[in-house]
């Protein structure tokens, strides 16, 4: 199983289509990006997951960082997951699982595992957590307190 970037990495550059339109990583430069990879719409943990997100949307307006989900569904099924729970983090498809891939997020027969990672304002991982059953999830306040170690501009 292929391994993904570790702190300090260059974060693997990718484009996918989400529920705001095409997402591409590197046009983010100069931002924070929160990656929140997740098995899927509508199971019971990642509904909570993303309702916690959604249930204090002003704590997450206020992190200063571009936060994005990231799952094997396609757009239409994220589009429904949101519609149905009233979300507000953007969904990216990543159907053939490549970016999971690449970040090493993905485990047979779970398919993409459960994983944050923070991406910094020049391009690098700064933080992550991989959840190792997918159980639990990065709640607002942990990506709170992860992101106040994270320069929100670039580091000349």
């Amino acid at each position: 199983m292929a391994k993904g970037p570790r702190v300090g990495d260059q974060a693997p550059d990718f484009e996918l289509e989400g529920t705001d339109g095409r997402f591409h990583l590197s046009e983010h430069r100069g931002e924070r990006v929160v990656l929140l990879f997740y098995p899927g719409d509508e199971t019971p943990v990642c509904t909570k997951q993303f309702c916690s997100y959604r249930d204090r949307a002003d704590d997450m307006s206020s992190l200063d960082a571009m936060v994005v989900g990231v799952s094997g569904q396609d757009v239409e099924s994220h589009r429904d997951f949101i519609d149905h729970h009233g979300l507000t983090v953007p969904l990216l498809a990543d159907p053939d699982k490549a970016v999971a891939k690449l970040y090493g997020v993905t485990r047979p027969v779970l398919g993409t595992q459960r994983a944050t990672f923070i991406i910094d304002a020049n391009g690098t991982v700064a933080w992550c957590k991989i959840h190792a059953l997918g159980l639990d999830y990065v709640s607002v306040d942990e990506l709170t307190e992860a992101l106040a170690g994270v320069p929100a501009a670039p580091v000349v």
